[in-house]
């Protein structure tokens, strides 16, 4: 029998990581780089005799800072709280702030590194007047977060695209609908140009993830735009639990419940996939016909 080729997302999946810190060490260390000769460049134009090092420490300083942001401050973040266009207010606010505070982090962490430094080496650092550095420096700084969220969005939405992202059949402009769009017994998946049909029974379990639900089909993960809470109004409570708030699973799948000593369990399913389970819904996983070792 003839094995089935890996899609080019499986075969991507191992080099995933390697790839995204990669970028970002190359994006980083580039700039870095770069920073370093322009400001040694300037310095030297306007007559300046300073050591070569020292600008390379401060572009280094700022590197590194925003090398630890990044991996993992703002993925997370990004990834919690994914940017939307037409999504004002609350969502303005909630980035405006965040931006404010990567600025905060990244000045105090690249002053104290210089400071460190330079004190190792018997001199004394002097950042300038702080009002006007700080507020000197956040307008570089928040045009390096617009840049990074809108990187990582735009990754994401590539990899939901190649990955294959999941939506919900609509009624149709002419006729009845096929099934009950209050209850879908299908899925329509779009993955690089082409759309199949995913039946909810096939799902194992899913996952919450910012403002999507990861649907698992067979090893694989549909982003789907919706949340934990609408979907679960839509499938079968006969065949589907809620067993932590970022995770319902598919009863027909799972082997046993572990439970713990805190009151919260773990799932077996029958892939060997551990999922969580909460102490608030391990009674009602029980009463539904979940398995816990005697």
């Amino acid at each position: 029998m003839r094995d089935v080729e890996p899609m080019p997302y499986d075969r991507y999946l191992p080099w995933k990581r390697w790839v995204e810190n990669g970028f970002w060490l190359a994006m980083i260390g580039g700039n870095c780089i770069a920073n370093s000769l322009v400001t040694l460049m300037d310095l030297r134009r306007r007559g300046s005799a300073i050591p070569a090092w020292e600008p390379v420490l401060w572009e280094a300083s700022s590197a590194l800072m925003w090398l630890l942001l990044i991996l993992p401050g703002l993925a997370w973040f990004t990834a919690r709280y994914p940017f939307q266009w037409g999504r004002g207010g609350r969502q303005l606010l909630r980035y405006l702030g965040a931006s404010v505070a990567v600025c905060l982090v990244h000045v105090a962490g690249m002053v104290a590194l210089r400071a460190l430094v330079y004190a190792r080496l018997g001199m004394d650092y002097d950042f300038g007047p702080w009002p006007r550095e700080l507020f000197y420096e956040y307008l570089k700084d928040v045009r390096s977060f617009a840049y990074i969220v809108l990187t990582m969005e735009a990754y994401r939405a590539l990899l939901r695209r190649w990955q294959g992202e999941a939506s919900l059949l609509s009624e149709p402009d002419e006729g009845p609908a096929l099934e009950p769009v209050e209850r879908p017994e299908r899925f329509l998946v779009r993955k690089l140009g082409r759309e199949f049909l995913v039946a909810a029974a096939d799902i194992e379990w899913l996952q919450a993830s910012g403002n999507y639900v990861n649907l698992r089909v067979r090893g694989h993960d549909y982003p789907l735009r919706s949340t934990l809470a609408a979907i679960e109004a839509k499938l079968d409570p006969e065949r589907f639990v809620r067993i932590h708030r970022s995770y319902l699973v598919n009863l027909l799948q799972v082997a046993s419940i572990e439970p713990l000593d805190s009151g919260d369990a773990r799932v077996h399913l029958r892939d060997a996939t551990v999922l969580p389970c909460s102490r608030r819904y391990r009674a009602a996983l029980r009463a539904r016909g979940g398995v816990e070792p005697g």
